[in-house]
C-alpha cells in the first residue's frame, strides 16, 4: 500500500510537470533524438468529455512525457491517467508511471532498459511492475519516415487483487514507426509484445496528429492492449481505447 501511495504520487507530479510539454505519444522504441533537438523537451496530453441528460458519463485521459539528452544517452520520464464514469459508476480507472533509458552505440545501433508501474482496477490485478532492457536498431531515419525494432529479455511482478504475487521473467519485442504526411500532420504505429510463461500481453497505439500551431495539435488515437490469459478477476482480456484529444508541447 505504501508503494502504491508513492507511485500515484509521483504519477501526479510527472502529470504536473509535463502538463508544459508534447511530441509524439509513442514510448515503446522511440527514434534517436535529432542533433538540432533541444536538451529538454516535453509533452502533454488532454482529453475530456463529459454528457449529462438521457446518459450522465465522464472521460478523462492525461498524459505527459519529459525528456532530456546527457551526451549519447536519452533519459525519460511518463506517465499516464484514465477513468470513465458512467450513471457515478466507475467502470475505467488507469494509472501507469514508467522511466526509460537510451544509450546510442555507432551508426543505428542502440542499447535500452525501462521500469514501468502500472495499476487496472478491472484487470485483476492489483498491480504490476515490469523490467526490460535489450538492443535496438534504427532502421528508417529520413525525413519522412522513421521506424525502429527492440528486442530483450525481462522480467515482469504481479500482485493480484487476491492477495498473491507473483514474479515472471519475459521476452520483449517492440517496434515503433511514424510517417510525417506534410509539413504539420504525421502518423504514427508502435506495437509491442511481452510473452511470459503465463501470458503474453500484447499493446499497440495508432494514432494520427496535426499541428494547430507551433505548440498545440490535435490527435486521433486507437490504443489496444491484450492479455492472452489474465487473472480470473479481470473484466476483459482486451482493452481498446478511441479518442480524440489535445496536445501541448516544448
Amino acid at each position: 500500500m505504501l508503494v502504491s501511495h508513492h507511485l500515484r504520487w509521483l504519477l501526479c507530479a510527472l502529470l504536473g510537470i509535463a502538463a508544459l510539454p508534447v511530441h509524439a505519444d509513442l514510448f515503446y522504441a522511440p527514434p534517436a533524438p535529432q542533433e538540432d533537438a533541444p536538451k529538454m523537451s516535453g509533452e502533454a496530453e488532454l482529453g475530456y468529455t463529459h454528457l449529462s441528460g438521457n446518459s450522465n458519463s465522464r472521460t478523462l485521459l492525461a498524459k505527459g512525457r519529459l525528456t532530456w539528452l546527457t551526451g549519447r544517452h536519452t533519459h525519460t520520464l511518463r506517465g499516464e491517467t484514465r477513468s470513465v464514469q458512467e450513471n457515478d459508476e466507475t467502470s475505467t480507472e488507469q494509472y501507469l508511471v514508467a522511466g526509460r533509458e537510451r544509450y546510442d552505440l555507432q551508426g543505428p545501433h542502440y542499447l535500452f532498459g525501462f521500469g514501468r508501474w502500472e495499476k487496472d482496477r478491472f484487470s485483476g490485478y492489483d498491480y504490476q511492475f515490469t523490467t526490460i532492457g535489450g538492443y535496438g536498431r534504427q532502421w528508417l531515419d529520413g525525413p519522412d519516415h522513421t521506424l525502429s525494432t527492440e528486442f530483450g529479455p525481462g522480467y515482469r511482478h504481479d500482485a493480484y487483487v487476491d492477495g498473491k504475487e507473483e514474479d515472471l521473467g519475459l521476452a520483449y519485442a517492440a517496434l515503433d514507426y511514424r510517417w510525417d504526411l506534410s509539413e504539420g500532420a504525421y502518423f504514427e504505429q508502435a506495437i509491442s509484445t511481452e510473452a511470459a510463461t503465463r501470458n503474453t500481453t500484447t499493446r499497440s497505439i495508432t494514432s494520427l496528429t496535426a499541428q494547430l500551431n507551433s505548440h498545440l495539435a490535435l490527435k486521433m488515437s486507437y490504443e489496444l492492449k491484450n492479455n492472452t490469459d489474465p487473472p480470473d478477476d479481470a473484466e476483459s482480456n482486451t482493452d481498446r481505447t478511441t479518442s480524440m484529444s489535445l496536445l501541448y508541447s516544448w
